[in-house]
Parts: structure tokens; C-alpha cells; sequence
């Protein structure tokens, strides 16, 4: 065990909002240089459906996992079922920063469990979120609506960072790469 445990940067916001799009930016990035890992999550959505990189699991597979503590992190959102592989506790073990794609839905139980968390708010405008929403083919026009609504519903929680990412992605995507670089966001970033 290191003397200093990791800390887990866990990245939220409403769909659309580029969180997919940036935590790839900053991963292919910051690949050649020490600083944080990229943890990898595990859904029950088919593996060739678009956007992040994931290990897709049928629902069987997911809750026989789940019900073994394979998951530090598990939820369900959306019809989806997501966690967070036990691999994720021993790499804040052993001292290295963690950056994970998480939700609103798990901020409370992240906050228990990770003294060292830090939520990073990831959020567009509505009129962005509603065009990649859109642009991603996944929803219907009425999914759309409902989810720019629930967009609507939800602000930072206390102790979040923000990032916006309305423009193009070089921008909060470098943005994202001094926060974790450095543990702040640059004065020029588009932060509330």
C-alpha cells in the first residue's frame, strides 16, 4: 500500500453533454505520461451501440457479478445497468488517480465510499445537448425531450467542478487535461 491513496475523479452530467467525447480526448492524450488511469465501465448494453468504450454484459452476467462484489460502484439508469469494476478500489490503493465515467444517480453512495472523490459536472447548453443527442441516433424524438427535461431538472451538486462543453471539443478537452494534470481547471475554461 502507498502512503497516499488515490483519488477518484468521477465525471457526471446530463447525456449529450460530451462526457464520452472528453474523457477519450484526454485519454489518448495523456497516455504517454504519468498521470491518472482511465477505468473502463461495465454496461448492459450491446458493445458495438456507439459511444464509450465498454465491457458489455447480458443482465444475467451483470447481476451475477454485482452479487459477487465485482463492482466497487454499480446502478441502474436509463433501462441500463452500469458499474464500476473491483479493479477500481486497488488502483486507489495503490496510490494512482482514477477517472471514471460516472451518474448522478451514484454521487451519494461514490461520496460514502471515496474520501478522496472529486465529481467533475461535465454540461452544454440545452440546444447542444439537444443536437448530439439527436446526432447519436439511440432515442426518439420523445426519449430526447425527456432527457434534455430531466437535463433541465438537475444543477452541480455542492462540491462539484464544472466544465462546459459547448464548444469544440479541443477546448474543454484541453480544460480536462489540466484539471486532472494539475487538480484545477485553467481561469480561461468555461466554468460556472
Amino acid at each position: 500500500m502507498t502512503e497516499r491513496s488515490g483519488r477518484l475523479w468521477l465525471v457526471i452530467g446530463p447525456s449529450g453533454a460530451g462526457k464520452d467525447s472528453l474523457l477519450a480526448y484526454a485519454r489518448e492524450r495523456m497516455s504517454h505520461q504519468a498521470g491518472p488511469v482511465f477505468a473502463h465501465r461495465y454496461i448492459t448494453r450491446p458493445a458495438d451501440a456507439g459511444g464509450e468504450n465498454h465491457i458489455a454484459l447480458s443482465e444475467a452476467d451483470f447481476a451475477r457479478r454485482e452479487q459477487a462484489g465485482c463492482f466497487v460502484l454499480s446502478w441502474r439508469r436509463n433501462g441500463l445497468a452500469y458499474g464500476l469494476g473491483a479493479e477500481v478500489g486497488l488502483w486507489l490503493e495503490r496510490g494512482l488517480d482514477v477517472v471514471a465515467n460516472g451518474s448522478r444517480a451514484v454521487l451519494p453512495q461514490a461520496v460514502a465510499l471515496f474520501p478522496q472523490l472529486r465529481p467533475l459536472w461535465i454540461t452544454a447548453s440545452p440546444e447542444v445537448l439537444a443536437t448530439r443527442l439527436a446526432r447519436r441516433g439511440r432515442e426518439d424524438a420523445e426519449a430526447i425531450r425527456r432527457r434534455l427535461l430531466q437535463a433541465q431538472a438537475y444543477a452541480p451538486p455542492p462540491g462539484c467542478l464544472v466544465l462546459r462543453n459547448d464548444g469544440p471539443l479541443s477546448e474543454a478537452g484541453d480544460a480536462l487535461i489540466t484539471l486532472l494534470a494539475e487538480g484545477c481547471l485553467p481561469a480561461e475554461a468555461n466554468v460556472w
